[in-house]
């Protein structure tokens, strides 16, 4: 089914952008039964005899029938629970699991145990399959790993997975929460793609138009099946499945998540920073992050309504900005000071390019399209759905901008002198 292999070749040719495109993944198997062939398929692609299987009690359950496949091999186990927040500690003690051995590893799930084996792997540098239990996030086949140290989340450098399996039985089977959650996930690609471009037409900074139109065209075919998203049916969930690999290709290629993350996701992990520093598990991550988005659409959009815009020089309270973060505030300071990312953004330009950022913006389907497309996905939609007050909400979009050394078009309301307020309806 799956034709991401052949993406990934075509893009290794050669790109008109001029940067070699490449990433670890050798590679990617997504059919039916295959729960019963990961052996097999570790073989082929020559993974250590030792494996270390990574996974908690939930996902191990949903791939029953992976341990007997792995007849021939090693297998040594690290089983959590519930893994739902991916922190540093946890790499480290993953890291120590590996010690320095010929081992390779697997990881059985999504989400937080994707991030710390991949982390755990790229540092000691050895092999990793990911084998999905849920199409409920993009980050299998991702460069970056969103991880958490002293409470304060940042994306680290981390390595693709080289060889990735979607079980479609599985993935089709997979709790409908978490389908939707996927979703989420993938429109906010729509806000993320508008803030990497508007950042290249003011800075100058890496963009690549194959790469964005990969992510694109993944979202766009996800977004038609939004009335069969929680459907336990294979052949759609393979879809679903491929769609999300995709954007996290685009990730692989550029080594960062530009092409699939922007201000929508830097909000949710603000939220989640200061909801662990307040003892609250955050929600499934594509449940926020699906709010997250509809919300900077709904503001990018009445952004656009303005014609024409009065720029000057970004003014921020920082004494305020710090206090908000209290004990991230070390972190924040070491991201604004004493380079600042809006320091390479003229006043003159964002004012002259303002008719192009209104293009971009135009450029990605509607707030009103993206939320009837979320509804039928089964998604939550409103910030009282993923159960946040409006204060905490509204503060997260307030500060941010100064949580990652990123342009986003939310970073720039500073200087823009006639900016609408953003509000929660």
């Amino acid at each position: 089914m799956a034709r991401v292999m052949d993406i990934i070749a075509e893009f290794r040719r050669g790109c008109s952008c001029g940067r070699v495109h490449d990433t670890t993944i050798e590679d990617v198997q997504i059919g039916s039964g295959l729960v019963n062939r990961v052996g097999e398929i570790l073989k082929k692609n020559n993974f250590s005899k030792k494996l270390l299987l990574i996974a908690d009690k939930k996902t191990l359950k949903a791939a029953e029938g992976i341990i007997s496949s792995l007849e021939g091999f090693d297998v040594e186990q690290k089983i959590y629970e519930d893994l739902r927040i991916a922190t540093l500690w946890e790499v480290r003690e993953t890291e120590k699991l590996i010690g320095g051995r010929d081992i390779s590893l697997l990881s059985v799930g999504t989400g937080s145990l994707n991030d710390v084996s991949r982390l755990a792997a790229a540092r000691q540098n050895k092999k990793l399959c990911i084998f999905a239990t849920a199409p409920s996030m993009d980050g299998f086949a991702s460069y970056g790993a969103p991880i958490v140290a002293d409470g304060f989340k940042s994306t680290y450098p981390a390595k693709s997975p080289e060889v990735i399996i979607g079980d479609t039985e599985i993935l089709a089977k997979a709790p409908a929460v978490l389908k939707s959650a996927g979703f989420g996930d993938m429109v906010a690609k729509y806000v993320g793609l508008v803030d990497w471009e508007v950042s290249h037409l003011l800075t100058g900074e890496y963009y690549c138009e194959r790469i964005a139109k990969l992510t694109r065209d993944a979202v766009d075919e996800l977004m038609a099946m939004a009335d069969r998203v929680t459907a336990e049916d294979e052949e759609t969930a393979g879809k679903i499945f491929e769609a999300l690999l995709k954007t996290g290709i685009g990730m692989s290629f550029t080594q960062n998540s530009r092409p699939a993350s922007g201000s929508e996701h830097i909000v949710s992990h603000l939220i989640e920073c200061v909801e662990l520093r307040d003892g609250i598990i955050p929600n499934f991550h594509g449940e926020d992050i699906g709010v997250c988005t509809l919300e900077l659409l709904k503001y990018y959009n009445l952004l656009a309504k303005e014609e024409k815009i009065e720029t000057g020089k970004e003014t921020v309270d920082w004494a305020d900005v710090y206090a908000f973060y209290g004990n991230m505030a070390e972190e924040v300071r070491k991201l604004n000071e004493p380079e600042n990312i809006i320091d390479d953004v003229s006043p003159e330009k964002l004012k002259a390019c303002w008719s192009e950022i209104v293009k971009v913006i135009h450029g990605v389907p509607s707030y009103e399209k993206c939320r009837e497309a979320m509804e039928i996905a089964g998604c939550k939609i409103t910030v009282s759905d993923i159960g946040k007050s409006k204060r905490l909400f509204s503060d997260c979009v307030k500060y941010s901008p100064y949580m990652r050394k990123r342009l986003t078009l939310l970073r720039l309301i500073g200087m823009i002198k006639n900016a609408p307020k953003y509000e929660i309806q």
